[in-house]
């Protein structure tokens, strides 16, 4: 694979990921085709990236359309040449908003995966407890939501919590009962409950990084080679730090009558 650029000159950003998180093609290939049975008329993906999910639904309901909402531009763009180059792009509509400036909603099918916090301005964990609050509105009855959330496997020490992201606190995460509670609270019923296995958290995290370290191998006297070697150095740092204590779990949740 050659080595690319941006016309700006930056290396390649995230090109080596098929979805932006932990998620497997094998388990995303399960989750919709789950999703799908109830036959969902309208999907709203909420914080939807590069769109890769929402794209693999409406390849697999065919009757379906879709709106993505992110406030990254660069994302939505790819996700815009993707679905041009799989034929969706009139069933598909991937607009540069937050979810309250798009008024989108409701859905019968919502994701809202690694995206928790543009649903709220509350401090963690309780973004988690307004955002599934959120969802439970945007969903309409009989259809789904497919939540993806972070949570602590265990309590992270903290040496652990040190190394991670600025201001990373035990407190910020709920463990995986308390979150399937919260989901319960907020008026769902957890239809499914998965977790993200150790392989995909390494096929994702190391494909973050992939592109930035291939180019750093290939550009070392670069202008921009400290700037991104700091960026890579740092989330390599924070990965093996929360690696084995942070997990992702995606909760397949049906709202409650």
């Amino acid at each position: 694979m050659p080595i690319v650029t941006t016309d700006t000159g930056r290396p390649p950003r995230l090109t080596r990921l098929v979805f932006h998180g932990p998620l497997s093609e094998t388990r995303a290939d399960r989750v919709v085709r789950r999703l799908v049975r109830t036959d969902p008329a309208t999907v709203l993906d909420i914080g939807c990236g590069w769109g890769e999910l929402t794209l693999r639904l409406l390849a697999a309901a065919p009757g379906a359309t879709a709106v993505g909402l992110d406030i990254n531009a660069e994302d939505l763009a790819r996700a815009r040449r993707e679905a041009g180059a799989r034929g969706l792009a009139d069933r598909v509509e991937f607009v540069k908003a937050s979810v309250e400036e798009a008024a989108r909603g409701p859905a019968d099918l919502v994701l809202c995966v690694g995206s928790g916090q543009a649903l709220s301005t509350a401090a963690p964990p309780g973004h988690t407890v307004e955002a599934l609050r959120k969802l439970r509105r945007l969903v309409n009855p009989g259809g789904r939501v497919l939540f993806g959330e972070g949570f602590w496997q265990r309590t992270p020490t903290p040496a652990e919590l040190s190394r991670m992201w600025p201001g990373a606190s035990a407190d910020e995460h709920l463990d995986l009962a308390g979150l399937v509670d919260t989901a319960v609270a907020a008026g769902f019923r957890p239809e499914w409950t998965e977790t993200a296995n150790e392989d995909e958290w390494e096929e994702f995290e190391s494909g973050y990084l992939a592109g930035e370290e291939e180019w750093l191998a290939a550009h070392p006297d670069h202008p921009l080679a400290a700037e991104v070697r700091e960026r890579a150095d740092r989330h390599r740092a924070a990965w093996m730090a929360y690696r084995g204590v942070l997990g992702m779990a995606y909760l397949t949740l049906i709202p409650a009558s």
